[in-house]
């Protein structure tokens, strides 16, 4: 999801940073997906070590331009810090956390499933339900305690429950304000007429449509990118795309004649804020158009 966008934007070089694990390996998997993806580089070192590396470069890691992908909240810190030193970042992308809206219609049995399936990333990620039914909330919460007694990972999952929310509103105006106000990493959308809602949001990173549209299909196999922004701030920023690995460079000529079209607006603009250098810079020019001399 970073590696395929930034070859087809056509870095001259990826660099990746993967935590080996305790017998100094990275796994198999993991090498392999990087070199079909057109990694170039790869360094056993993970976390805010990784992201001080590539910021300011050691021995053997070189200074990076920019640190794209999601991490926990130390990283998201780490990569905000790294760009006080000259760094780019693609956007804060920290715990993850979803959000899902659902009316009657919806299948309790999967929604349950979708908001497990996110609780199982970290203790501190986070996860909320938007019921427009009162019995979809009911029967969700019966789901979640019946789906997460059989997952491995059930303390961490239990964990975030705690601290999950389960909201009930019979307005499909507050729930789409709600919706819009937090700004979630990721967004379903499970209701009878998705429309009326998808027309409306104007914060998420990115938006699931339907019963049969899990969260995880994003994480792995749909196609969308999944480096996306995190903590309210999809009001600001949009997720990880090919214009993130670019950047634009402006060229400009004028002719003699557009130069006398537009000089005298830039002389009267220049005078305006006192910048006599920048006056000049035209006037001559001018002058010299004018009186060959």
């Amino acid at each position: 999801m970073l590696a395929v966008p930034a070859k087809i934007a056509r870095c001259k070089e990826i660099v990746m940073c993967s935590p080996p694990d305790k017998n100094g390996n990275i796994a198999a998997e993991i090498l392999y997906t990087a070199s079909v993806c057109g990694v170039t580089t790869i360094f056993k070192v993970g976390g805010i070590q990784a992201i001080a590396t590539m910021t300011f470069g050691t021995e053997c890691i070189p200074k990076v331009y920019k640190i794209f992908g999601p991490g926990n909240q130390y990283v998201t810190l780490a990569k905000q810090h790294a760009t006080k030193y000259g760094v780019a970042i693609d956007m804060p992308a920290g715990p993850s956390e979803l959000l899902v809206l659902a009316d009657e219609s919806a299948e309790p049995e999967f929604i349950a499933a979708d908001l497990l399936s996110q609780a199982e990333h970290g203790v501190d990620s986070q996860v909320v339900l938007v019921a427009l039914s009162r019995n979809t909330l009911r029967q969700v919460e019966k789901q979640v305690s019946k789906q997460m007694e059989s997952l491995p990972r059930r303390e961490i999952v239990k964990k975030v429950m705690d601290h999950s929310k389960l909201i009930y509103t019979d307005s499909k105006v507050k729930a789409i304000d709600f919706v819009n106000d937090y700004a979630p990493e990721h967004l379903i959308i499970a209701t009878k007429d998705n429309d009326i809602f998808v027309d409306r949001i104007e914060n998420a990173g990115s938006v699931f449509l339907g019963v049969y549209t899990p969260e995880s299909a994003g994480d792995y196999a749909s196609g969308t990118n999944h480096t996306l922004p995190t903590n309210g701030f999809s009001k600001v920023f949009s997720g990880v795309n090919l214009d993130s690995f670019q950047k634009s460079i402006t060229f400009q000529k004028i002719s003699k004649e557009g130069l006398k079209n537009i000089g005298e607006t830039i002389e009267t603009m220049a005078e305006s804020e006192g910048l006599q250098a920048h006056r000049n810079a035209v006037s001559i020019r001018l002058k010299k158009l004018t009186h060959g001399n």
